[in-house]
């Protein structure tokens, strides 16, 4: 059996009619770039999401800074994030020109521990970007009240977890600003690259929304020193149609990883941690896995591709040298990169595929 980690010609064939329809009505409209579809987009996500504003931006990295920016986070500030994550979040802070200060992460979530953020604090601390890694949502009740407690702003990086929920409430919308990303192996994928800012602030939303168009806006007139960073028109349309299916995508894959649990429970590796139904919408089903390597090239030796995601965390990234950190510092973090493995999950992956991919882990532990 030959699979794919992801099939994104799979869900293509599901809605082929109405994104071509989508596709050909923004290229026969004339509008290519901050449209009727970027505006009816953001209404349509913010409706959602339920928040007051959505912004649209170029992808999900620029989301991140744009937010630091507006919030007036800059150099001699320090930010607090994640080193098990993608290298955008603590990217956006440097970006800015702040610092970024790892705080280590949860064993059982993988996402940034509440209690090693409250040892990271100082004076300079000016926010906390958690990250919702993998779908599963961060334990934003600590780190809200953290962040009350010391006067701190909540960024959300949830360019992973679109649609998770903690109490009723979506990723996203918690802090004072949430960032999406809209890559296409993303739950809600476009096309090409996409990002979104959401808040119910309402000075917050204008600021990036000056920022995004150069700081206009008025052609020509600048208030601020902005970037180039919008969603275009066919992305945004094909956005539309996508998101009407997020959340069958997204209970899809929870019973892709429930089944997954189930069957691997007696194996050695360690499962996904689930807090409650909805707060995990499985971007990636990671395992930790003892013997990782061998057992990677034991399943693509089956057909079987996998992913490391990540092999390094970013405090000990060669851009991140100067920060000083050495290893050691985040044992959890360090020690989950060197086990953690993704396994296919995807909305159209079959229940005979995912007990074929178990089988070849089931059989590679049992040979010793």
């Amino acid at each position: 059996m030959k699979l794919q980690f992801l099939d994104l010609k799979a869900q293509y064939e599901t809605i082929k009619e109405e994104i071509k329809k989508a596709i050909i009505d923004a290229v026969e409209s004339g509008q290519y770039i901050m449209g009727p579809n970027v505006k009816a987009f953001e209404e349509e996500i913010a409706a959602y999401l339920g928040v007051k504003h959505a912004i649209a931006v170029a992808n999900g990295t620029d989301a991140l800074v744009l937010t630091l920016d507006a919030l007036g986070i800059g150099p001699g500030d320090e930010v607090i994030t994640s080193p098990y994550t993608f290298f955008a979040s603590a990217e956006c802070i440097s970006r800015v020109g702040a610092k970024p200060v790892f705080a280590d992460i949860d064993p059982n979530t993988f996402n940034i521990c509440p209690e090693e953020i409250e040892k990271k604090i100082s004076e300079k601390t000016k926010a906390i970007i958690p990250v919702h890694i993998f779908g599963q949502a961060a334990d934003m009740d600590k780190i809200t009240a953290l962040a009350e407690k010391h006067g701190l702003y909540v960024i959300e990086d949830a360019c992973q977890a679109i649609g998770a929920e903690i109490n009723g409430r979506k990723v996203g919308t918690i802090g004072k600003a949430g960032c999406f990303s809209f890559f296409p192996t993303k739950n809600l994928g476009a096309y090409g690259d996409g990002g979104l800012v959401v808040t119910n602030d309402d000075e917050l939303a204008e600021k990036i929304r000056l920022l995004r168009v150069h700081g206009s806006r008025k052609k020509y007139f600048h208030e601020a020193v902005g970037y180039n960073s919008r969603l275009d028109e066919i992305q945004a349309a094909i956005l539309r149609v996508k998101l009407k299916y997020i959340d069958s995508w997204n209970e899809a894959r929870r019973q892709k990883a429930k089944l997954y649990n189930e069957l691997l429970k007696n194996t050695p590796v360690k499962t996904p941690d689930i807090k409650d139904e909805k707060s995990h919408v499985f971007h990636l089903y990671t395992i930790l896995a003892p013997n990782r390597d061998e057992l990677k090239k034991h399943l693509e030796q089956k057909g079987i591709p996998t992913g490391i995601y990540y092999p390094l965390p970013l405090h000990l990234q060669e851009a991140y040298k100067d920060l000083g950190y050495e290893k050691g510092d985040m044992p959890i973090a360090e020690k989950t990169c060197e086990s953690n493995l993704s396994l296919p999950i995807y909305p159209e992956l079959t229940d005979e595929q995912i007990k074929f991919i178990v089988d070849a882990v089931i059989e590679f532990y049992e040979k010793g």
